[in-house]
């Protein structure tokens, strides 16, 4: 599956996944509010950090890649 709003989610694993795309697109624009739909979800706070740290990673790992000019998927 190419794009997550396509798929058959959870309402649960929807509200995470928007919170992680406008984290990785506009990541000044995250407020408060932004937490809202992940609390109304039944998500923690632990939950949330966790959310956070694994979309902080992979920006990051995506980002060196990228940087460094790293193939993801070089041809078999």
């Amino acid at each position: 599956m190419d794009d997550y709003r396509e798929a058959i989610l959870s309402s649960a694993d929807r509200a995470m996944l928007d919170y992680a795309v406008k984290l990785t697109e506009t990541p000044g624009a995250m407020g408060e509010g932004d937490l809202a739909p992940l609390r109304d979800h039944g998500f923690r706070d632990d939950a949330i950090l966790e959310i956070v740290q694994v979309t902080a990673l992979f920006n990051y790992y995506n980002r060196l890649a990228d940087g460094l000019g790293i193939d993801p998927e070089p041809a078999p």
